[in-house]
């Protein structure tokens, strides 16, 4: 049994999971969005179904994640209570949300992290394991982003090689629109018509074309399945990674009783992400989908299939990447490739990276000092 005793912890492991699904569960679907492939209503319920499902099975494939985000081998562990680890809940959900509200993307692991050692340093700053925070925690955060955007390089080239050696072409589309024309008729009133308007365009105007067949089928058709299943992954391998860190604040205060009982704590993180998705993730998936970088087919399947893989990989080996960094990182990494970035976007999303560990440290701190008093 849940001891419902424990109520702020699970207010703050709720509010942290409503809060990390409204800033994640977009992110693997932007490139959906961004390219035109899906539109949002359609790209946010295949994240919504993608995430749920991740967040199942996430109690098989990353056990190390929930160790490691209980403070197992950070923190000493007579530190924890109840009611520290309500405040890490409640600092970090905040600082997940205060993120969404202005539209940018933010890393939930980085505002856990940040709450996690500002109420470590309120209970026993001498107690902190420096070292580990730093080969378990900083290192897989910092090196995740700029192993995407590397990544990304050398795999768009190496897919847009050979796209073209199996008769794949990429082609522009002529884009027709309406152009309204004003006149002055015989009266002083002005008359308008609508007149048809040709021009070509590149991706800023329309979306790009594959022509050709691959294993039988046309190209275009291929290319949007496999882009559809990559976003999919995209979310599952976050749900995966995300869903223990956000369940280690009840493992910590041994609120889990039996397996059964973990499974239905599971169950509503992931219903709770799903929520907060579904609600409030339309400024984060703005950001992400168009105000970074123009996306085509081909490079919104590149991004895809890179954050899959890295995090997926990262879950298997319990490191605690972003899932954030890791997906935009490699749009960035696109964005180097085609030329095409918003500078001002990214160093809004920049400056959000730096202040969310801080905010998160603060927050942390200054709710287990109110709940400690």
């Amino acid at each position: 049994m849940i001891d419902w005793m424990l109520a702020p912890v699970l207010l703050g492991t709720f509010w942290l999971a409503w809060s990390n699904g409204a800033n994640d569960n977009f992110k693997g679907v932007a490139t959906l969005y961004g390219s035109g492939v899906l539109s949002f209503r359609a790209a946010l319920a295949w994240a919504t179904v993608a995430t749920v499902s991740g967040s199942l099975v996430s109690v098989w494939l990353a056990q190390g994640l929930v160790l490691t985000f209980s403070g197992s081998g950070l923190i000493p562990a007579g530190t924890l209570n109840g009611a520290m680890l309500a405040a890490v809940g409640i600092g970090a959900g905040t600082t997940v949300w205060l993120a969404t509200r202005i539209g940018m993307p933010t890393s939930t692991t980085h505002a856990l992290t940040g709450a996690l050692v500002g109420a470590a340093l309120v209970a026993n700053a001498q107690g902190i394991q420096w070292a580990a925070l730093g080969n378990k925690f900083a290192q897989p955060l910092l090196l995740s982003p700029l192993l995407a955007i590397g990544l990304t390089l050398l795999l768009y080239p190496a897919l847009s090689l050979a796209r073209r050696q199996l008769g794949i072409q990429a082609t522009n589309c002529l884009c027709l629109g309406e152009a309204r024309t004003l006149y002055a008729g015989a009266s002083t009133a002005m008359l308008s018509t609508t007149m048809p308007k040709l021009a070509t365009g590149d991706l800023t105007g329309c979306a790009e074309r594959y022509e050709g067949r691959f294993v039988g089928v046309q190209a275009q058709t291929a290319a949007n399945a496999l882009h559809v299943l990559s976003a999919g992954s995209v979310c599952f391998a976050r749900a995966v990674n995300d869903t223990p860190k956000i369940a280690a604040l009840l493992l910590g205060a041994s609120a889990l009783g039996s397996s059964t009982q973990s499974a239905w704590v599971i169950v509503l993180i992931a219903l709770a992400m799903a929520a907060g998705g579904l609600l409030q993730s339309g400024r984060v998936a703005e950001t992400l989908s168009r105000r970074i970088t123009d996306l085509g087919h081909g490079q919104g399947l590149t991004a895809n299939l890179v954050t899959a893989g890295l995090v997926l990989g990262a879950s298997h080996l319990g490191l605690p990447v972003s899932t954030t960094h890791v997906a935009t990182g490699a749009i960035f990494g696109i964005g180097a490739v085609n030329g095409k970035r918003d500078w001002r976007t990214i160093g809004r999303i920049l400056l959000t990276w730096v202040s969310t560990l801080p905010l998160g440290l603060a927050l942390g701190a200054g709710l287990y000092w109110l709940g400690s008093a």
